[in-house]
């Protein structure tokens, strides 16, 4: 699963305020719900799944990345949010570093296969300290879509 097919540019908070682990979860919450990509009536659901799962262990996978993500058996397609945090974020990661990089995602629970997927594909993006950086440099939501989803180069035209 592409990242990129999960978001679009109102999904894409530039800079949280927040600067702790459970409140930057429930402002990339409140996003979702701005941004109508989950009904009102499930807020209270969506952050009780959460918490379990943050309960658990945290989500903060290192390396500055974290990926806060939950069941839900109401809604029928993944809503997701991006967010960066330019201040980084305690978010008790595995490596106790400072996150700037969020992706919030709530999964269909009929479709547990495509959480898995997802995140194995956020986790990979982010090993790539280049595609972190680029994430960092980043001054518009624009770009980060762009490195989100990029385009292949193409190739020279002999002659051209």
């Amino acid at each position: 699963m592409k990242l990129a097919k999960l978001l679009s540019a109102d999904q894409i908070i530039l800079d949280m305020k927040a600067v702790e682990h459970w409140p930057a979860i429930m402002e990339l919450v409140d996003h979702l719900f701005e941004c109508k990509r989950l009904p009102e009536v499930l807020k209270e659901q969506v952050l009780e799944a959460l918490k379990a799962r943050e309960d658990q262990v945290s989500t903060g996978i290192g390396s500055g990345v974290a990926i806060p993500h939950a069941f839900s058996d109401d809604i029928g397609e993944v809503a997701a949010v991006f967010g960066r945090s330019k201040a980084g974020i305690d978010f008790e990661a595995i490596d106790n570093a400072p996150v700037h990089f969020i992706i919030l995602f709530i999964v269909p629970r009929k479709d547990y296969h495509l959480h898995l997927r997802t995140l194995a594909a956020i986790a990979k993006m982010f090993t790539n300290c280049e595609v972190r950086r680029q994430f960092g440099a980043a001054e518009t939501r624009d770009e980060i879509l762009a490195i989100l989803d990029p385009k292949p180069a193409r190739a020279a035209t002999p002659g051209a």
